[in-house]
């Protein structure tokens, strides 16, 4: 029994030790905290959102069957996965996981499908550039035998793919609203000369940037629609690059149908283009009241970027209320500090004008030779 007593209390010494023992352990580690993990790359971080956004939407769409259940075949498309490994996707296509896994879900190796107001959509939501695919894009069955020889001459109908436009036809596109730019006959006559104050003819604006010694070669065109800016200063031996969406109808096709270069690119995204080298940057319709303030500041910088050093700045018809011009978008033009060359200001009378109480103004800036 003695034996006994001394071998339990041997053993609740050894206990007591061990309990006392790992005590000081842990306090030690907690007094000697270990290193913070490096943060995790930004680019990274947005491409595992985008990635947890998609598996999130397609947990939603297929559920997890019961262990019971078959297991599902649908996954997550292969060439959404293996594109993140080798490129970042734009942040924000994880904010439209459904369009997202809607472009990117097709047979690799076979015909793209016919998507094109898909890829619109994500590209006006701030989902660009999209991501690449590969599969082979869609042509018209039939050639034409010819092109266009100057930009103003009648396009073929045959030349493009009509299937995703309510139109089928250029013809049908001039009927339904002759100012959308398809119909050869009016663009011809179009920036040549005045029709109001609000007007600068292209002979004039050469004329302009002649005396004030500033050579126009290289130009981009905001929002230019089917490119009849680009085409009229092609005929001056001058370059211009169109940015078009094709927004129910096919103003990016008609562009390059016309010898010209679309640029397929919304306005929130940076111009691709270098900076300082661009003589004139020319802001069509597109540009306008119902872009926000914010993004309307960016863009102008951007604008300036581009510009090279007495280049000039175009705003051609902007509209907006008559209030916002003056306390809003008047002290934003300002902050440039560009040298007023042409500032016109009139009502807008179309009855979204009257409504609203709209101006149209239109305005040419030169920028300054050095800051």
């Amino acid at each position: 029994m003695g034996f006994t007593m001394g071998l339990n209390l041997l053993l609740l010494v050894a206990m007591v030790a061990t309990n006392i023992l790992s005590l000081y352990h842990l306090s030690s580690n907690i007094q000697s905290k270990p290193p913070a993990a490096p943060p995790v790359p930004d680019h990274l971080l947005h491409q595992l959102q985008t990635i947890r956004a998609t598996i999130n939407h397609l947990t939603r769409l297929h559920p997890p069957a019961p262990p019971s259940a078959k297991k599902s075949t649908v996954s997550i498309p292969s060439d959404l996965l293996l594109y993140t490994h080798l490129s970042p996707i734009a942040s924000s296509c994880k904010d439209n996981p459904d369009l997202l896994y809607q472009y990117m879900n097709y047979t690799p190796f076979s015909l793209c499908p016919s998507d094109s107001s898909v890829a619109e959509s994500l590209i006006l939501r701030g989902c660009h550039p999209l991501p690449r695919r590969r599969c082979f894009s869609r042509t018209p069955s039939s050639i034409p035998t010819s092109l266009p020889k100057t930009p103003f001459s009648t396009l073929p109908e045959k030349a493009l793919l009509w299937n995703s436009y309510t139109c089928k036809s250029f013809s049908c596109l001039s009927q339904s609203n002759p100012n959308m730019g398809f119909d050869m006959k009016v663009e011809q006559s179009r920036f040549l000369d005045y029709k109001s104050g609000l007007d600068l003819p292209i002979p004039q604006f050469i004329q302009l940037s002649k005396s004030s010694k500033s050579v126009i070669r290289l130009a981009l065109d905001i929002g230019g629609g089917t490119g009849t800016f680009a085409a009229q200063m092609k005929l001056h031996n001058v370059t211009v690059v169109t940015t078009t969406m094709n927004l129910g109808a096919p103003y990016s096709e008609t562009v390059a149908l016309r010898g010209l270069v679309p640029l397929h690119v919304p306005l929130q995204q940076r111009l691709p283009v270098f900076d300082g080298v661009l003589d004139l940057v020319r802001c069509g319709h597109a540009v306008n009241r119902w872009i926000p303030v914010a993004m309307m500041e960016f863009l102008l910088f951007d604008i300036d970027r581009v510009l090279r050093g007495g280049g000039y700045l175009w705003l051609d018809h902007f509209f907006s209320k008559k209030a916002d011009l003056d306390k809003v978008f008047q002290p934003l033009i300002w902050k440039l500090n560009y040298r007023k060359v042409k500032w016109a200001v009139e009502n807008k009378n179309d009855a979204s004008g009257v409504k609203n109480g709209e101006v149209y103004l239109t305005a040419l800036l030169q920028k300054p030779l050095s800051r």
